[in-house]
């Protein structure tokens, strides 16, 4: 048995089907060891990229013999050395995460249940593709953290932070996403999954943009719940906030086209803000199971 077997939000079975592919990120990186993905440096090991001309005083073993002899021009051969994934799985666990029917369905329920299958998962396949991978918890400020690593008894410790996850009823993400900053030194992929209902979505960028300024990649993964989108039909309901919000009555009837628009705004805002900063941005909605999700996600991304 591994030492991620036996896990609340891990379905190995399930996981099965998608376990010859790789999660690669969109741009070369950098890492601690030899792997399967590209990184800045160009040295004398690695898969051929290229050549350029010898420059008087280099290193004679790195010129290309052959070409020389066939051209009479001195060349360098040039290599991109690979390198592993480093990751890093911000879950957002604020109060409004735990939206959503509370039932027993595998990729139903609220939209924290259905993030942890979802970063369970991703977790467990990075962890088996011989990368790293660490998990900040961010509500009001940076609630836990796992730097990234990559031993199977580190990705079990990710899979039960994951499962201990508690929400907090106050969203200030850019306060965690600040603190985390300060704790990451090594450059590699961000994947951010919240519904972004912050206090200050602006504040909250300000502190992804830090990241995108050291060259870190940044997928956001904007997790809405179908009843999110579109309020019940009815006559009168009770809405009760989960963020210290208070209650409000009110008839969907009358609130129904301001709320959409209003939804729709801040959908628009999220996206806006996201693509503005450099970052990937992708809606996710917790009707589609969250191994569809995972896997369309990964036919886009494999290496």
């Amino acid at each position: 048995m591994t030492a991620t077997a036996g896990r609340r939000f891990l379905d190995l079975r399930a996981l099965a089907t998608l376990s010859r592919m790789r999660f690669a990120p969109r741009h070369r990186i950098e890492g601690s060891y030899s792997g399967k993905h590209q990184s800045h440096a160009k040295s004398g090991s690695g898969e051929f990229v290229d050549y350029r001309e010898y420059v008087a005083g280099e290193d004679l073993r790195r010129l290309d013999w052959k070409v020389l002899a066939r051209t009479g021009r001195a060349y360098v051969r040039l290599y991109q050395e690979e390198t592993n994934l480093v990751c890093t799985l911000v879950i957002d666990a604020s109060g409004s995460m735990r939206f959503g029917a509370n039932d027993s369905r595998r990729d139903g329920g609220t939209k924290l249940k259905y993030v942890q299958f979802l970063a369970s998962s991703l977790a467990h396949l990075i962890g088996c593709q011989q990368d790293q991978v660490g998990l900040a918890v961010v509500s009001d400020g940076l609630a836990s953290f796992l730097p990234p690593g990559g031993t199977s008894g580190h990705v079990a410790r990710v899979l039960d932070a994951v499962e201990s996850m508690e929400t907090v009823p106050v969203t200030r993400l850019g306060n965690g996403i600040r603190e985390l900053y300060q704790r990451l030194s090594q450059r590699g992929v961000l994947v951010v999954m919240s519904d972004f209902l912050d206090e200050d979505l602006e504040d909250a960028f300000r502190a992804i943009r830090l990241f995108r300024h050291r060259q870190f990649e940044v997928i956001l993964l904007h997790i809405i719940h179908p009843d999110e989108e579109r309020l019940p039909s009815g006559t009168a309901f009770r809405f009760a906030g989960l963020e210290n919000d208070g209650m409000v009555d009110a008839s969907t009837a009358e609130i129904h086209d301001l709320y959409s628009q209003q939804f729709e705004t801040h959908v628009a805002t999220v996206r806006s803000l996201a693509l503005g900063t450099g970052c990937e941005y992708r809606r996710v909605s917790t009707a589609i199971p969250y191994l569809q999700t995972l896997g369309s996600f990964l036919v886009e991304r494999s290496g």
